[in-house]
């Protein structure tokens, strides 16, 4: 496959990515789909917009630039008939990078949420995290620790999850892109064969 077409591809597939990563984080602000009465009894990990920022907002301009390559005109710069593919492609791999960066950011926040557990109303009528160290995913008599608010438990879980997995998704493909980008650069893209009376790829 030609490094350009690749690169559309891998962009045409993060913008699903984001919007999933970036709905998953708003969800988390209603824990159990309901309005909560005080912002200070959401898990503090919420409030970092691991989907928001880094599977979202960091992750569409990556995408953006990866589906502009169809633009970019093969016959480039100055005369150069490669320059201008190559450079673009160059561009695309900093923009990978930034969006491995963004959906690592959300992954790990993603992993200590997971492992924390959420902020819940306690039986000693306190807020607080009551679990430790994951202990709860195996065990789910402790989820009767958590008197409030009601079903934060599963809906955490399940939302950080889908933020784990898009953002694990998210990392492979701009790792993808980073070594993809990296051969259009050195290697030029195949469509543009031919291009300016040339007669061979660049």
């Amino acid at each position: 496959m030609c490094t350009g077409s690749c690169a559309r591809c891998l962009g045409g597939t993060l913008i699903p990515l984001a919007l999933f990563g970036f709905l998953a984080n708003i969800l988390l602000f209603f824990p159990g789909g309901k309005v909560i009465d005080d912002n200070d009894h959401l898990s503090q990990e919420i409030w970092f917009f691991g989907g928001i920022l880094g599977s979202g907002v960091l992750m569409i301009f990556p995408a953006l630039v990866f589906l502009g390559l169809k633009n970019n005109d093969c016959c480039g710069c100055c005369g150069n008939k490669g320059c201008g593919k190559r450079f673009a492609m160059f561009t695309s791999t900093i923009f990978a990078v930034v969006g491995f960066l963004g959906a690592g950011y959300s992954f790990i926040v993603s992993a200590i949420s997971i492992n924390k557990g959420p902020k819940c109303l306690m039986a000693n009528s306190t807020w607080g995290y009551p679990f430790h160290d994951g202990d709860y995913l195996n065990d789910k008599a402790l989820w009767e620790e958590c008197k409030e608010p009601d079903k934060v438990i599963p809906w955490n879980l399940t939302l950080f999850s889908i933020l784990l997995v898009v953002g694990g998704i998210q990392m492979v493909l701009c790792a993808i892109q980073v070594v993809n980008g990296l051969l259009g650069t050195l290697c030029g893209d195949c469509q543009c064969c031919g291009c300016c009376g040339g007669d061979g790829p660049v």
